[in-house]
């Protein structure tokens, strides 16, 4: 399917779905539809009961890069949008339950893929931010939807709106991480094992609760990829935007006018 990904099946019922872009995993939306077509591919097989998303390097996911430019800023031009949201789309609908292994980074976009899955599994170095706001752009990939699921929707709306970024820590005690480990070499070996158990349990019955507890929730998420692409889209074309790129490039404060 693509070099980018790894897939491994381990004993038990376990795949591993590895991106491979270290150090910091940027994604596009090639990468996000590779994603979403392994996971339906390994839905409609006996091969994988679970799924562990994990990443390569120092990073989960620093974010997208569209068009050659990289980082958390989430700088898709519109049409890249569509594309990358449709395929997010298709890894919501997935029927196979996912454990996403966070180490470092799961910022913008890339905190958006964390939210794909069922269960986020963190440690010391883990650092969570929908730093949307602080490079004048809108939030994507349906974290109008889930991230409220996840956190409450006040939580939401204080992450979304500040842009601040959590630790491991405090991610764990607001309920974006599931599972909080002492050392960052424990993140994928936890997020294996809490799949592990899950493969242990009806089959059948699980994918039935996930389904009735997920309902809805790839529509939604179409929906809200919809708005959010669009605010986006105007977005991109104010100067703001324009400081915030070039403030994050230059790792210094943004000055914003509101133009």
């Amino acid at each position: 399917m693509t070099t980018d990904l790894g897939i491994e099946l381990l004993s038990g019922g376990v795949g591993v779905l590895e991106i491979r872009r270290p150090p910091n995993n940027f994604f596009d939306a090639d990468l996000i539809e590779a994603i979403a077509s392994a996971a339906h591919e390994l839905s409609q097989s006996d091969a994988a009961r679970v799924l562990v998303l994990a990443s390569e390097g120092k990073n989960f996911c620093a974010g997208a890069d569209f068009g050659g430019v990289s980082g958390a800023a989430e700088v898709s031009a519109d049409e890249g949008a569509r594309r990358l949201y449709a395929a997010a789309v298709r890894l919501f609908e997935a029927a196979l339950p996912i454990v996403a292994a966070v180490q470092g980074a799961a910022v913008g976009g890339g905190l958006g893929l964390a939210l794909a899955a069922d269960f986020r599994v963190a440690g010391p170095s883990s650092r969570f931010a929908a730093n949307f706001s602080r490079i004048g752009l809108h939030h994507g990939f349906g974290m109008t939807v889930t991230l409220p699921r996840a956190v409450g929707s006040q939580h939401a709306a204080d992450l979304l709106i500040t842009g601040r970024r959590l630790d491991g820590a405090e991610a764990y005690r607001i309920g974006l991480a599931d599972r909080l480990v002492e050392t960052d070499a424990e993140i994928r070996d936890a997020a294996i094992a809490l799949a592990g158990e899950i493969a242990t349990a009806a089959p059948l019955a699980v994918r039935s609760i996930r389904e009735t507890l997920r309902q809805g929730l790839a529509d939604a998420v179409a929906v809200a990829t919809e708005h959010e692409r669009a605010e986006q889209s105007w977005l991109r074309d104010t100067a703001d935007f324009a400081e915030g790129v070039r403030a994050s490039t230059e790792r210094r404060a943004p000055i914003f006018g509101a133009r």
